[in-house]
């Protein structure tokens, strides 16, 4: 069974990015986009200026300056590789904990479609108040653009 991290956050964050669980690699490094081909921190970078170079805490750091916080949909599942496909017995995490130490939570982005459909299908907490938008994946599985991805990202610079 493999275990996801616990969440980055801050009482400030008002965006809460949700992947669905991490890759092998991430879970190797234990941290969050640690594959270095995943384009989440490059896409950060492009966003929000957080130096896809700096070291993970720094990179962490200005998520949190951003007032960006970051989880995933999954607490545990059973897969062999990092594909979402390969996922199975998946337990969510615990979003109403989480929900009530972000008290001024606008918005949830989803990194990818499946993020989403498995927040929809499994989270049990209520989270008609917030805004969700689905974004593209930053998976290197994924084969849209890099480009075009920064390009659907930036809409949340101005949210």
């Amino acid at each position: 069974m493999k275990e996801a991290f616990p969440p980055v956050s801050s009482p400030t964050a008002r965006i809460l990015i949700l992947g669905s669980m991490p890759s092998e690699l991430s879970l190797e490094r234990r941290e969050y986009y640690g594959n270095p081909r995943n384009q989440f921190w490059r896409i950060m970078q492009a966003v929000f200026d957080i130096p896809a170079e700096d070291t993970y805490p720094e990179r962490i750091a200005g998520l949190q300056h951003n007032r960006i916080a970051l989880w995933d949909v999954l607490h545990s599942c059973e897969r062999i590789g990092s594909l979402d496909s390969a996922i199975q017995n998946a337990v969510p995490n615990d979003f109403s904990g989480l929900f009530a130490s972000l008290p001024g939570l606008k918005i949830i982005a989803f990194n990818g479609k499946k993020a989403h459909e498995w927040f929809e299908r499994w989270a049990q907490v209520d989270s008609s108040h917030l805004q969700k938008l689905v974004y593209p994946s930053s998976s290197p599985a994924a084969a849209l653009a890099f480009e075009k991805k920064v390009a659907a990202w930036e809409t949340l610079r101005t949210l």
